[in-house]
């Protein structure tokens, strides 16, 4: 029997995974992902053989009960307590793991508020503008099929950018989209994020308990005057952000505006300055070749014990030297892009398929409306043309510059690839039609999601097509 070395499986396995890292590095890898587990997803909540399976897993009972013997006199149990209430797999991902989603995209935008492309009034007027278009248009559109019907409760859907497809395709696209066109989608698309963030804080929570919200913003108020006693300490931010979530959860907030909140209260300072940091590295390095010279042999151990303690100091040094905000980014980024938004795609992407009606998302009745419709043309012609006509009037008023290097018919076609609603759509998706009956509630939602991954689809292609036109008749 032929042994294959041991070092040419090693060597394969090194190849693989440098294969791996070099396409997760690339800036349209989550989104090959994404689609990646829409298409499994479907798949999942169709065959035969597995839908059942599926839609079972997502409806696992996840709540833990503490539970007393019942008292045969009274018939009742001393102790019944359950946490959390009908905490089911679905909602595990929708509630908690997306709350990380949230708290991260929150981590974004403050970035973006304190030193990035909103950092200004002069630099955020234009995609603050636009985003406000392009989130205007969509809903009015939506509201046009779907106004006075079931339906209505619904506009929230389609007013969404997903900035990991759109920053992907442009990506992929490279130099024929000018930098500060790609530079004003991403800002317009962490603004439309906090756009989105404030639709669903205000219009899809449930019935509030202003008990719990009152002492979850007495948290909110202790954590900020912490943060401004210059508390640098990530622990003394993790036990409150639990509290928060667990009282937004049962105040009828939705408990992913927790992961908001918190992200705003995270502290962008570092921990120790800049002179902090130059005279203590100076000490370590010094003490490191001190301890060196100490062996008095070339081929001594390396680190040894008292070297080991210097570089450990180094690090935690290093590390604390750059804002708490910024590790928490740096570290969440590929958890968020690579874990939890596949699995959000998995989980609420499969939508069952009886027959092929259901891609006819053009029908409309008279007390259902026309989810489809309202979705569909919201994202593939409201998202462009409302961006389009709110950066013309902040041009022309001159609150906001036009893009350097950029025309209108470019910046028409990146407006195009806002059309691109995917996860923050289908996130606001599963929380609308909460007031309809069962059986039309998941109706109007799968005929939702079927919408925004159509319409999705349809705005990345039509904005790719038109930048790769525009970009040959500009040379």
């Amino acid at each position: 029997m032929r042994l294959i070395p041991v070092y040419s499986w090693t060597k394969k396995v090194d190849q693989v995974g440098k294969t791996t890292q070099s396409f997760l590095n690339q800036p349209w890898a989550s989104g090959v992902i994404l689609l990646s587990c829409v298409v499994v997803a479907m798949l999942l909540a169709n065959l035969p053989f597995t839908k059942h399976l599926y839609h079972a897993f997502l409806e696992t009972d996840l709540s833990m009960a503490i539970q007393s013997p019942i008292d045969p006199e009274t018939g009742t149990r001393a102790i019944d307590w359950v946490f959390p209430h009908d905490m089911t797999v679905e909602k595990f991902i929708n509630d908690i793991l997306m709350v990380v989603f949230f708290f991260t995209v929150g981590l974004e935008i403050k970035r973006e508020v304190v030193c990035g492309e909103l950092c200004s009034v002069k630099k955020a007027m234009l995609p603050v503008i636009a985003a406000m278009g392009g989130m205007l248009f969509p809903a009015l559109i939506y509201m046009f099929f779907n106004n006075g019907t079931a339906a209505a409760s619904g506009w929230g859907i389609p007013t969404a950018t997903d900035i990991a497809f759109a920053v992907g395709i442009m990506s992929i696209l490279g130099n024929k989209v000018p930098v500060s066109l790609k530079v004003f989608l991403t800002a317009l698309a962490i603004a439309d994020d906090l756009g989105a963030i404030l639709v669903v804080a205000f219009f899809y929570g449930g019935e509030i308990n202003f008990l719990l919200l009152g002492i979850a913003i007495l948290i909110l108020v202790l954590i900020y005057f912490m943060s401004r006693l210059r508390e640098k300490r990530m622990v003394y931010y993790l036990i409150p952000a639990i509290a928060v979530w667990f009282l937004f959860y049962y105040a009828g907030i939705h408990s992913t505006m927790s992961g908001v909140v918190m992200a705003f209260m995270i502290p962008m300072d570092a921990r120790y300055s800049r002179a902090y940091f130059r005279r203590r590295t100076k000490e370590y390095q010094a003490r490191i070749k001190e301890y060196d010279d100490c062996e008095g042999e070339e081929e001594a151990e390396f680190p040894n014990g008292p070297q080991r303690h210097c570089l450990r100091r180094l690090s935690h040094i290093s590390s604390n030297s750059v804002g708490m905000s910024y590790r928490l980014e740096h570290a969440l980024n590929p958890w968020v892009n690579y874990c939890i938004m596949p699995i959000f795609a998995l989980a609420n992407a499969g939508v069952e398929i009886p027959d092929l009606s259901y891609f006819n998302i053009f029908q409309m009745s008279p007390e259902l409306g026309s989810v489809g419709m309202g979705i569909f043309f919201g994202l593939l012609l409201g998202k462009p043309v409302g961006i389009s006509i709110a950066s013309f009037i902040a041009i022309k008023c001159k609150v906001g510059e036009m893009p350097s290097g950029g025309t209108w018919k470019m910046l028409f076609a990146v407006a195009c690839l806002g059309g691109i609603g995917f996860t923050m759509s289908i996130f606001v998706d599963t929380l609308s039609f909460g007031e309809q009956a069962p059986e039309v509630m998941m109706n109007l939602r799968a005929a939702g999601k079927i919408a925004v991954l159509m319409a999705s689809l349809s705005a990345g292609v039509l904005g790719s097509v038109l930048i790769s036109l525009f970009s040959k008749a500009e040379k």
